[in-house]
């Protein structure tokens, strides 16, 4: 069987933490001008909050910064995200900058969600000892799990602004959400991190020396590559989307159901792996993993999502409505009025109200010779 040593340090990259601010700070500053100018909010908002973030991180970080291949594969994540989702968004009739406008969201979206996630679920007693370590995300500490609730946060806010339904957005970000899960194990491979248990037999495996759980041993155990199986995780669960995409007819799919497919095929697999994965907090004694127990409803949400869609069959769409615009918004209609009954019912009812009621000549005629025949008509 297989085996071999993975020793290779995370660090690609290292060099004085002044280079990296300046370059942050400028790209924040170039954004928010530019966002000022072309009024573009998101922009603008998305470079105040970088440069604000820049100017902190020079209390917090390191004077020599190492950008790990983790970092690089982030980048990567974004970008291979953004080329998907516009994909999507323009196949959908979406315009071309919406998927531009969506990174801004989704960059906080992961990167908040995934960090207070590994905080809560998996590392809270460190985080009360020490605060500030909440803001060291480079020392490593993201949960998928608290990133796709962080991601679904930011589409929920995203769609809102734009006035498109939360479930279309959604649908046509679980491309890059697969993707984004691929990539990231990846990263975590080049880490050292999330490694599998201890293989039994010592037969296979993946010998990790620089892991925290085997760090100072003279020889580190071969351990099952738990990484590399959620790499292929997600390499499945792109190939799902792409085959029920095309199944369902692309632009005549129901809505709902790209996005049911991706939390059931993906969190049945994170179940699953999670059985040959080492225990990330103090769950021994537990029947199930943390990241089952996470997985669980993630899996019962896609079942229940897909049945949903098939039956309710929405039409799918990205139209969005812009505040203002007098030809998509519909006039406000007055209040209901017995009186006026006939005016709000339309033209053609008011047509014939007009036909059948007498005209002015008509009314003044019989008024007059109702007069004459009280005249003619004796005292009582």
């Amino acid at each position: 069987m297989p085996n071999f040593t993975w020793d290779i340090s995370p660090i690609a990259v290292a060099f004085p933490k002044d280079y990296l601010l300046t370059v942050v700070g400028a790209i924040a500053t170039l954004m928010l001008v530019f966002g000022l100018i072309k009024k573009q909010s998101d922009m603008s908002i998305f470079g105040l909050f970088l440069l604000c973030i820049s100017i902190g991180a020079n209390y917090i970080l390191p004077d020599e910064i190492g950008i790990r291949y983790y970092s690089l594969l982030f980048v990567g994540v974004f970008l291979g995200g953004y080329a998907l989702l516009n994909w999507q968004i323009q196949r959908g009739g979406g315009p071309v900058e919406t998927a531009g406008d969506f990174i801004v969201y989704g960059v906080l979206g992961v990167l908040i969600g995934s960090r207070l996630g590994h905080v809560l679920f998996y590392d809270l007693d460190k985080a009360i000892d020490d605060p500030l370590w909440v803001l060291q995300i480079w020392t490593g500490g993201l949960a998928s799990h608290g990133a796709v609730v962080g991601l679904i946060v930011a589409m929920w806010l995203f769609t809102k602004t734009r006035g498109v339904p939360f479930l279309e957005g959604a649908d046509r970000f679980s491309f890059s959400a697969a993707l984004g899960a691929t990539l990231v194990r990846v990263g975590n491979f080049f880490n050292s991190e999330i490694v599998g248990r201890i293989v039994e037999d010592q037969s296979w495996g993946v010998r990790f020396p620089r892991s925290a759980y085997d760090q100072g041993l003279l020889e580190a155990p071969l351990r099952y590559p738990t990484q590399l199986f959620e790499v292929a995780l997600g390499l499945g669960v792109l190939f799902s989307l792409w085959l029920t995409d095309r199944l369902l007819g692309k632009e005549k799919r129901p809505r709902g159901a790209l996005i049911s497919v991706f939390f059931l095929t993906y969190f049945a697999g994170r179940f699953t792996v999670e059985f040959w994965k080492e225990y990330q907090t103090l769950e021994t004694t537990s029947v199930l993993t943390m990241g089952q127990y996470l997985s669980i409803p993630g899996f019962i949400i896609g079942v229940v999502g897909l049945i949903w869609s098939l039956q309710a069959k929405a039409p799918v769409g990205w139209h969005e409505k812009q505040q203002g615009n007098k030809e998509e918004t519909s006039p406000a209609r007055p209040a209901y009025d017995p009186d006026v009954e006939s005016v709000l019912d339309g033209d053609d009812e008011e047509e014939e109200v007009n036909a059948e009621a007498p005209s002015e000549t008509e009314t003044q005629e019989g008024n007059t010779d109702a007069d004459a025949s009280l005249e003619d008509e004796p005292a009582r």
